[in-house]
């Protein structure tokens, strides 16, 4: 029989550097194979020291909006307008977190909107141009969150793309496979 150190569980959850957890990652964390871990869980939601966000879901009260964009839905990453906003692409502020994942589905949570884009699996899953954070946020470069706008709309339209790298986008390009794609890269920016 294998032998459980007991943990103290909020202090193990606010001790990481994460901010949201599936139940999995909070028994992973405390190395517990806990039946009743969900039940504790539970208690420590209705006393405010936890979140419940959604079912099996749960957060530190000062969760990051953009690390729970993408657990609800794995593989994901930041995407689109989230993106744009940050890096001047496109100066309108569009409030939702943008990203990009196996559907298509805009979720409200805590105030906050969350919208998901589906594109093929292929490009979802592929890593090139993600920039895979620490803090479990997976966010896209300016120039891959360029390509899945214009690959999942081609009339798309930008305010800036001089802070775009060129190079960037030639090298992400055959990740699309898409000749209308590359064709409206073209048609956009100067490419070698």
């Amino acid at each position: 029989m294998a032998c459980e150190i007991k943990k103290d569980i909020i202090f193990e959850i606010y001790k990481s550097n994460r901010t949201v957890f599936r139940i999995n990652d909070i028994a992973l964390l405390l190395n517990t194979t806990d039946r009743l871990l969900p039940q504790k869980l539970n208690y420590y939601v209705k006393t405010g020291k936890l979140i419940n966000i959604r079912r099996g879901i749960y957060a530190k009260n000062d969760y990051k909006p953009e690390e729970l964009a993408c657990i609800l839905y794995t593989p994901s990453y930041i995407s689109l307008d989230y993106v744009f906003q940050r890096n001047n692409i496109n100066f309108q502020f569009d409030g939702p977190i943008t990203a990009i994942s196996y559907q298509n589905r805009e979720l409200e949570i805590d105030n906050r909107t969350i919208k998901y884009r589906q594109i093929k699996k292929e490009i979802l899953v592929n890593p090139t141009g993600i920039i895979l954070n620490q803090n479990n946020i997976n966010i896209a470069t300016p120039e891959r969150a360029f390509l899945d706008k214009l690959y999942l709309n081609k009339n798309s339209c930008f305010d800036n793309l001089n802070s775009l790298n060129a190079n960037k986008i030639q090298k992400l390009l055959p990740i699309y496979n898409s000749k209308t794609l590359n064709d409206k890269v073209r048609e956009l920016i100067k490419l070698c």
